[in-house]
């Protein structure tokens, strides 16, 4: 069978396929995922709100106490002075005088020096009682309330507790520590009495466990340095006032704290009292507390 070929002309145009068409299409913004997570803003909890920063903890200014050194010359000395002023009393001649003076009177309605509440004799101390709530109560004496802490102990008692103890009408506080045998070591009688770290203390009468010496820490010093201007007074510091805005610190409670000015009596080695009454006399409560070595 004969093949059929197909036979093109010569002169037939060729046919060339249209070029494809470019489209160029403007950028859109991009939507959200989800209309129900939309861009983070200070108000919903997925943002980074800045928090306000911690209270930050005042500088120490305390002043520390004179050296033990100081003291003692300063003790020496006046010792000295007064020898010297019994011995020129003891080298003048008695006299007995010609007339006799009536006491003094004081006025009408005026204090009398012998019932002001304070004891004569007596170094003037400044005593805080503070702590938290919920934790032991501790006890600072200073010379001075712009000064280092010379003596600070802790109570096994709850500060709450003792300030409800504090509405009695008379408190007593006995802090006894044992005296060492003679012979015991190098140095025996040596220890000034309240630098006893151990004490048994004793609430008007009744036996709250130890009591003991310590160094005061960074947040001792932070509250008597914000105290530094108070005198006399009781009230409450705010954790945030103390820099210790925590879950611990929630959980103590606010510090509490009372300060007053205390007569400081020295018995003997082994004896010391301080008396704290009321500034109005003697209708307040009283404090005292008693340092003794048995």
């Amino acid at each position: 069978m004969p093949e059929h070929r197909a036979i093109s002309a010569p002169n037939a145009p060729v046919i060339k396929p249209a070029p494809a068409m470019i489209r160029y299409a403007t950028p859109q913004p991009t939507p959200p995922m989800s209309p129900l997570h939309g861009p983070a803003t200070p108000r919903t909890p997925g943002a980074y709100a800045e928090l306000p920063p911690p209270s930050p903890r005042p500088a120490i200014t305390l002043t520390a106490p004179p050296s033990k050194k100081k003291q003692r010359r300063t003790a020496a000395r006046s010792l000295r002075a007064i020898r010297a002023v019994r011995a020129l009393f003891r080298s003048l001649p008695i006299l007995a005088p010609a007339c006799r003076f009536h006491g003094i009177v004081p006025r009408h309605g005026g204090p009398s020096r012998m019932h002001d509440g304070h004891v004569s004799g007596a170094s003037r101390t400044t005593g805080t009682l503070f702590g938290h709530r919920r934790a032991r109560v501790t006890l600072a004496v200073q010379e001075t309330p712009g000064s280092v802490p010379i003596l600070l102990l802790e109570l096994a008692m709850q500060t709450g507790r003792f300030m409800q103890e504090m509405g009695a009408e008379h408190l007593r506080v006995a802090l006894e520590c044992e005296k060492k045998p003679p012979g015991a070591g190098a140095g025996i009688g040596r220890t000034r009495l309240l630098d006893e770290p151990l004490w048994t203390a004793y609430v008007n009468g009744r036996k709250i466990g130890y009591a003991m010496r310590r160094e005061p820490t960074e947040d001792d010093l932070t509250v008597m340095q914000l105290l530094r201007t108070v005198s006399v007074g009781a009230g409450v510091l705010p954790n945030d006032v103390m820099g210790c805005d925590t879950a611990e610190g929630q959980e103590a409670g606010d510090l509490a704290y009372m300060r007053a000015r205390f007569d400081r009596v020295v018995g003997s080695r082994d004896s010391e009292s301080l008396y704290m009454l009321n500034p109005d006399g003697n209708n307040g409560p009283e404090l005292s507390i008693f340092f003794i070595r048995i």
